[in-house]
């Protein structure tokens, strides 16, 4: 790759007609990690893939891929010209071809190295495959052959369009694990697209929020997530994201975590000691008390001071807490305004937030 200087798009699209619509984008993207392009369907985020890969030709403006100029005014390098690894909702394979020669096609044609082809193997575990068919692959490993196969044409950047989409609960949590461990052993920086919640909380370095052809917010994950003026915050799945790690994991499978918060306690994957991961706390999840219970078999319980107030829906009430350990770590809790009324809940007021275990989203 050439030297790192960021990703800048300035795209414009309009479309008229029975389909009308329009595209307005203004983008400087990090050159490493993972961007998470999120919204409803239909907002732009798949044609900006596009336009990126070189597959839409109507979409004016310009595209800047590390010091690399792919579209500008009097300027469109084609889509074979650009170095771009793709990996759609559907795997895309050749299906006259094995696994193995489905992998060697494009790292053949990019004068790929041994060393290269073997590592890519082994990251995503695809030995015992390399000899099958690809009808004789399931939709998870459909997705992990894609996904070799685009890093091993040395792409610029991996643009990956709702990969996870097409798969059941079981897949999609299998793939989401390999991308978790690709994106910290590689520099290619990848461009996905999701309107998953899950998907962008665990995946997302840097977050770009769309809605109707333009961008809402972004910015680094976090503080997008987090920010109780983000769109997010709205929806029925409201919450927070929140970096912790592994201390340890009992028999049963609880884990003891180290966050902002303080310590967490949840139930996840087998993670063991020392690893980082995320997770996501839902404000539906978070009950509120005005005293500390030991009676209980809540485990997770938080001091916390309320900042701030919102109505919501339904009678409900979106309340955004700051946690005792670290203040500037946020909380959402999403109670009635009957509770609040009963507890008298105020800003400043002190509090003790109550999240079960099996709550935590690892």
């Amino acid at each position: 790759m050439s030297e790192q200087t960021g990703i800048d798009l300035s795209l414009k699209l309009l479309r008229v007609g029975e389909a009308a619509f329009e595209l307005s984008v203004d983008l400087t993207l990090p050159s490493s990690g993972t961007t998470v392009i999120f919204g409803p369907s239909g907002g732009g985020k798949t044609t900006i893939l596009r336009a990126i890969a070189g597959l839409e030709p109507d979409v004016k403006g310009h595209i800047r891929i590390n010091q690399q100029t792919w579209q500008a005014p009097g300027v469109f390098v084609p889509a074979h010209q650009r170095r771009v690894g793709v990996v759609f909702q559907h795997s895309a394979l050749l299906p006259h071809l094995s696994v193995e020669q489905n992998l060697r096609y494009g790292w053949q044609r990019v004068g790929g190295t041994a060393a290269e082809y073997a590592q890519c193997v082994e990251q995503l575990d695809l030995a015992p495959l390399l000899q099958r068919a690809i009808g004789q692959l399931s939709g998870g490993e459909r997705q992990r052959v894609a996904l070799g196969r685009a890093l091993l044409t040395r792409p610029d950047i991996l643009l990956l369009d709702e990969p996870l989409a097409a798969l059941d609960a079981a897949r999609r949590s299998e793939i989401l694990g390999v991308l978790e461990r690709l994106k910290q052993t590689t520099t290619i920086p990848f461009l996905y697209v999701t309107h998953a919640v899950d998907e962008m909380s665990r995946l997302a370095d840097h977050l770009v929020l769309m809605k109707g052809g333009r961008v809402r917010q972004a910015g680094p994950a976090l503080e997008v997530m987090n920010h109780p003026d983000a769109p997010l915050a709205l929806r029925d799945d409201a919450g927070v994201v929140v970096q912790a790690q592994v201390q340890q994991r009992d028999a049963h499978g609880l884990l003891t975590l180290q966050s902002p918060m303080g310590r967490l306690y949840a139930h996840g994957p087998a993670h063991t000691p020392g690893d980082r991961l995320r997770l996501r706390i839902h404000a539906r999840d978070v009950s509120l008390a005005l005293s500390h219970h030991t009676d209980s078999s809540i485990l997770n319980i938080l001091p916390v001071t309320v900042l701030a107030l919102r109505d919501g829906a339904g009678g409900q009430a979106l309340i955004e807490l700051s946690t005792g350990d670290q203040p500037e770590q946020r909380l959402l809790a999403k109670i009635s305004h009957a509770s609040v009324a009963r507890l008298k809940i105020a800003p400043g007021m002190s509090l003790w937030a109550q999240i079960k275990a099996v709550a935590l989203l690892v």
